[in-house]
């Protein structure tokens, strides 16, 4: 079967614009875009029934509808839509075993583009072992911006393979470059009362930049397409996320699973990157 990429429409302009996003990506990364809606209550296929009696109509209808405008935007990409009758976590759970990549729509909370993710959303951005990205209300209908750039968020120490390759891979086929972020506090025993310690924050990012450095080495091998910068920020790595992503492409955070833990959780700066990025984020497990 040919790789796909998977986004969960439920009618809402947070799920289209989920559409949106996941066909730019399927049509850079040349795979099939699947738009699926799932609901237990919906019914077996009828064979010749009128769109009044049909109980599926509005489902297949927004299905149609959204198939039909990334159809004409996107022409040569392969869509195909899927109704499936069941949960809908438990379908998209399913769906993000079967590809490459689930895509999700967020509902922004107010001005400030807080996230509410709602009772479906959560549990796959936890539970799932595929990439998710979570997408805002709007994408896809603004005016055309210029190229951005891959913001991914990484520790100074044991950054992992699925997330680097994730964020590399991106990159290269969005052809914009990628800076690799790390955020460090400033231990209480380096603030003054102006501020902070210039020699111990000098040796803190030399330090953190020469790990970083180290960590990305082998991955600008791989994807040498790729303009990859590094940064370190002074400030707790929850800010320092959010704030290098302002204007970004795409954030990418990691979600480290925990096979024999019985509630899976995210971590505060993924947390922080659901709630407050504003550009799409994607979330990528790794061990």
């Amino acid at each position: 079967m040919q790789p796909f990429i998977t986004v969960g429409l439920d009618g809402s302009p947070e799920s289209l614009a989920a559409a949106r996003w996941a066909a730019d990506e399927a049509d850079k990364r040349r795979l099939t875009l699947r738009l699926m809606h799932a609901w237990p209550l919906l019914l077996p296929e009828p064979a010749r029934v009128p769109s009044e009696v049909d109980q599926n109509y509005w489902a297949k209808r927004f299905v149609h509808t959204a198939r039909a405008e990334l159809e004409s935007s996107h022409p040569g990409l392969t869509i195909i839509g899927s109704l499936v009758a069941d949960d809908a976590r438990k379908a998209l759970l399913q769906a993000a075993s079967e590809s490459e990549l689930i895509v999700l729509g967020s509902r922004g909370l107010d001005s400030v583009g807080s996230y509410i993710l709602g009772d479906v959303s959560m549990p796959v951005v936890a539970r799932t072992e595929r990439p998710v990205v979570l997408v805002r209300t709007g994408y896809g209908t603004a005016q055309p911006t210029p190229a951005s750039r891959v913001v991914v968020a990484l520790k100074s120490h044991g950054p992992s393979d699925e997330l680097l390759d994730f964020a590399f891979h991106t990159a290269a086929v969005r052809e914009v470059p990628l800076l690799a972020v790390h955020g460090q506090s400033v231990p209480l025993h380096a603030r003054v009362p102006w501020g902070v310690d210039h020699a111990v924050a000098e040796e803190m990012t030399r330090d953190a930049q020469q790990e970083l450095s180290k960590a990305l080495h082998r991955w600008r091998e791989k994807y040498p397409q790729v303009d990859a910068a590094h940064a370190v920020r002074l400030e707790t790595p929850a800010k320092a996320v959010v704030h290098a992503a302002e204007g970004a492409a795409l954030l990418v955070v990691g979600r480290r699973t925990h096979r024999h833990d019985m509630t899976p959780h995210l971590g505060h700066v993924t947390h922080a990157a659901i709630h407050h990025g504003r550009c799409p984020v994607a979330v990528v497990p790794h061990v």
